[in-house]
């Protein structure tokens, strides 16, 4: 048995895991400390037993060597540097040095784990398209939304959920959507933004998301239960990178609280879906949690997936909405040719009559302004998987249970493939072909790509095609373009920004 793969070991790195979090979390308090430092002192001794422990394994050498790099200190690895750097936004220079210094496969330890660290397209490719690779979710994220989510499963039981979504997410459906979507973005600037000074976009463009996912894809009213998935979800995703201590006065003991009323919440709606199924008063089609009990998912699956699809869908969408709002505030030559583009669909249509598909067709530089966002700023920094199997890849060997993680910006802010890499330009994206496989990846790619790809793109234009045809605005005195990265892309004070109506 390889040391690396000693279920003692591992067992043991779980428990340092915990205890490592614990130190590194927002919310540290006494107690929290002291009950660290008794886990400290347990695992001192530790570096003996592991050796004992090594040498059982008879000394096996594999023809092939590890990643270079150092793990650091037992079990403390660099978890506590790369966490610093993330809220500090210098997570691409601490990356940048890793690479420098050991070159484009390394190997370091994170949250009490080994792992192998890929850089470039070709390892873009590797760890979406191998099969010796898969998802790895935090400990924490995992108990709040559910083991068997589309995420965690594999094989044939993916490939079933993830028909059950794509369903409700490919084009010719989505295409169904414009109209809802059309009328939650109105809706919500008419309430959120109109006789307002000033707006948090972030705050802001969270509630706008969660609502159009709600309304095209679950099909859930504007009742007490959307605004109480609303309630436990805003409680739920602070809890993705918690400390995995429940007692009473932690984030993660209050994110799971939340979890377990989400749950209940999506409970009833799965009980109200499967009456009227049975009294022929819905079909398969009407929604995805219908589409689940049609096709026979226990109900435990249904929840973990639609708690899952209710993180996903909005977050990320909401983080692209932000920086793209952002950027436009920056850089007049883009803002204009968003405005223009938008303004020509506009004078297109009668009062108060909802966007088209073809109307969305025509706003190509305005996608393009919103990929080069998600370029510059992608709104999941680093996708972490593990090995399933014993892999190579670059000459190394990467050993089963490894975490492996890539970094989208190491592609993305690559001069040789994107040159001047610090400049929006919305024109690379003009012509997607030009850009490199694998080069650019904030949907993934390979089995595994993203399923909303398209629920996102299309809900993007449509708020943005709101926006800049309602308001202008400009930074509101005192936020600056500051952000950190933790766990998501979050700007300072939600980006606050002083708005002022369109007079038409």
């Amino acid at each position: 048995m390889e040391w690396s793969r000693n279920p003692t070991r591992q067992l043991l790195l779980q428990i340092w895991s915990s205890a490592n979090l614990l130190i590194g979390a927002m919310d540290v308090t006494p107690a929290m400390l002291a009950a660290a430092v008794a886990v400290l002192a347990v695992v001192a001794s530790l570096p003996v037993l592991l050796r004992l422990l090594s040498a059982s394994t008879g000394g096996k050498k594999t023809k092939l060597p590890l990643p270079p790099g150092p793990f650091g200190l037992p079990f403390i690895g660099q978890t506590l540097s790369l966490v610093r750097a993330l809220r500090a936004n210098t997570a691409d220079d601490w990356l940048r040095r890793c690479v420098a210094a050991y070159g484009p496969v390394s190997r370091l330890s994170l949250f009490g784990c080994p792992t192998a660290f890929l850089v470039g397209p070709a390892a873009n490719k590797f760890i979406f398209a191998s099969a010796a690779v898969t998802a790895k979710t935090p400990e924490s994220l995992a108990r709040m939304v559910g083991r068997r989510t589309i995420r965690e499963v594999v094989g044939d039981e993916h490939r079933r959920v993830r028909a059950m979504m794509v369903q409700f997410l490919r084009v010719d459906a989505v295409k169904r959507y414009v109209a809802s979507m059309d009328g939650e973005v109105r809706r919500h600037l008419d309430e959120e933004w109109r006789g307002r000074g000033t707006v948090a976009v972030m705050p802001a463009m969270k509630l706008l998301t969660f609502d159009v996912m709600c309304t095209a894809i679950f099909g859930l009213g504007r009742d007490a239960v959307r605004r109480e998935l609303w309630t436990e979800f805003q409680q739920l995703v602070r809890g993705i990178w918690a400390v995995p201590v429940n007692l009473p006065f932690t984030t993660y003991s209050r994110c799971l609280a939340a979890s377990r009323r989400g749950r209940h919440a999506v409970a009833g709606v799965i009980q109200e879906r499967r009456a009227k199924l049975e009294r022929g008063e819905s079909a398969p089609s009407s929604d995805v949690v219908t589409n689940m009990l049609a096709e026979g998912l226990p109900d435990e699956e249904i929840i973990d997936n639609v708690m899952f699809l209710m993180v996903a869908a909005h977050d990320t969408t909401a983080a692209l909405l932000t920086f793209l709002i952002r950027q436009l505030e920056a850089d007049k030559d883009a803002y204009d040719k968003v405005v223009h583009e938008q303004e020509e669909i506009a004078r297109s249509k009668a009062p108060g009559e909802a966007l088209s598909w073809e109307d969305l067709v025509r706003m190509r530089y305005t996608w393009a302004a919103a990929m080069e966002t998600l370029r510059m700023v992608p709104p999941v920094f680093s996708m972490m998987r593990k090995t399933v199997a014993d892999v190579e890849y670059g000459g190394y060997l990467i050993p089963e249970g490894w975490q492996v993680i890539h970094a989208a910006n190491m592609t993305q802010w690559d001069p040789a493939i994107f040159p001047e890499p610090g400049r929006f330009d919305p024109a690379r994206f003009e012509n997607p072909s030009g850009v490199p496989p694998f080069a650019f990846v904030p949907f993934g790619g390979g089995a595994r790509v993203c399923p909303g790809n398209e629920f996102a793109r299309v809900e993007t234009l449509v708020a943005v095609h709101y926006i800049v045809t309602r308001f202008r605005w400009k930074l509101a005195a005192g936020c600056d373009r500051s952000f950190s990265r933790f766990p998501l892309p979050y700007p300072s004070q939600g980006l606050l920004i002083d708005i002022e109506p369109i007079q038409k």
